[in-house]
């Protein structure tokens, strides 16, 4: 069953719509003829690719605090939906350190108000709860982490996404777990996104593209530091896939969405491939040893549930992944006649497409 058949008319509430990845999440949901609402703060970014898509006006835009436990319960019995992506969070692992409170409020307490909002209202619902690969106790061994993997975390966000996980499992376990059960949910971790549209700070991708469209040089902290880095449409296809499959039998689940193993690369090769696009690039190297702010250098996901139990699988490779960012970027800032929107749908057009020539037949 396609994507389309799954959400066409479906009330669907994503949190953090106005972020990067919820604002493309809003935008496939779009395209797939859901009647999306969202709930979250206002863009976290300037620019941000919420308001160039002009998003606001073609969805229920609802601006609330996920810690307001009030308002969000109250929203959920008024929509009533169908489907809830749970994206809004404080995402970035350096703003931890600074606001860990904040941090903890927003990725834990918020997360809980989600899962009590849908757990008093009592209506049919799949909700999908999207974490983070940073859940993991990182012990940076050199295969990837499974879903049953210790939880934990060195720095306050990975902490704070290892909490979250395991406030899901409680609420499965001592509310949803029932098979008459008509609330159904599961958690979705996954990292390292990149893609059109990203401003947020301290993220590879984006400082790259605010310095070299201003002629500046950019300062690279922890060139060594290697991840599985994915386009931001794979997850989200792996959230969708997740949410059109959950059942009975994958209640209470949690899903790796990782990306292809070969697109394992260090941040200098990030740079590096970025800067084909960009006249005049130029970047300088500064190892940063601060023993205050620990970020693992080396992260892995394994897969295989998710290519067992959902027949889904990441289908970019990483020049790929690197030019559908590279093209994104190059057309905002350089195409005299552009529609951010049309671009996003033709970039997920165009993943579809390839997604269903690797094997991906559910989308």
């Amino acid at each position: 069953m396609g994507l389309k058949k799954t959400f066409e008319n479906k009330k669907v509430l994503i949190t953090g719509h106005t972020g990067f990845k919820g604002s493309w999440l809003t935008i496939w949901l779009l395209t797939l003829g859901a009647k999306v609402y969202g709930l979250a703060l206002d863009p976290p970014t300037k620019p941000s690719i919420f308001e160039e898509s002009i998003l606001a006006n073609k969805i229920i835009d609802i601006r609330v605090n996920v810690q307001n436990h009030l308002e969000v319960r109250k929203l959920i019995k008024e929509i009533k939906p169908d489907f809830i992506f749970h994206l809004a969070a404080q995402p970035i692992v350096k703003q931890s350190y600074i606001d860990p409170i904040e941090t903890w409020n927003t990725n834990v307490i918020g997360t809980i108000n989600i899962l009590d909002a849908i757990r008093v209202n009592k209506q049919q619902c799949k909700a999908v709860f999207i974490t983070s690969d940073k859940c993991y106790d990182n012990l940076e061994w050199h295969w990837g982490y499974r879903e049953n993997d210790k939880l934990g975390g060195a720095d306050p966000y990975s902490a704070s996404k290892g909490s979250a996980e395991i406030a899901i499992s409680s609420f499965y376990r001592s509310y949803f777990y029932k098979d008459e059960s008509n609330i159904m949910i599961a958690s979705a971790r996954a990292g390292n996104v990149i893609g059109g549209g990203d401003w947020a700070k301290d993220r590879i991708v984006p400082d790259c593209i605010r310095a070299w469209t201003n002629q500046e040089t950019v300062l690279i902290r922890s060139q060594s530091s290697t991840r599985p880095w994915q386009h931001v449409l794979e997850p989200l296809s792996g959230y969708l896939c997740l949410a059109q499959n959950l059942n009975n039998n994958l209640n209470g689940h949690s899903f790796n969405f990782g990306p292809n193993s070969d697109n394992t690369h260090n941040v200098l090769d990030i740079v590096k491939e970025l800067s084909t696009e960009w006249e005049n690039a130029s970047w300088k190297i500064e190892e940063v040893n601060n023993k205050k702010m620990k970020e693992s250098r080396l992260l892995k996901l394994n897969c295989d549930k998710a290519l067992s139990l959902l027949n889904w699988k990441a289908v970019l490779n990483f020049q790929e992944t690197m030019q559908f960012t590279k093209k994104w970027y190059s057309k905002f800032y350089y195409s005299k006649r552009f529609d951010t929107y049309d671009l996003c749908k033709e970039q997920i057009k165009e993943y579809t497409i390839a997604s269903r020539i690797r094997g991906n037949t559910w989308i």
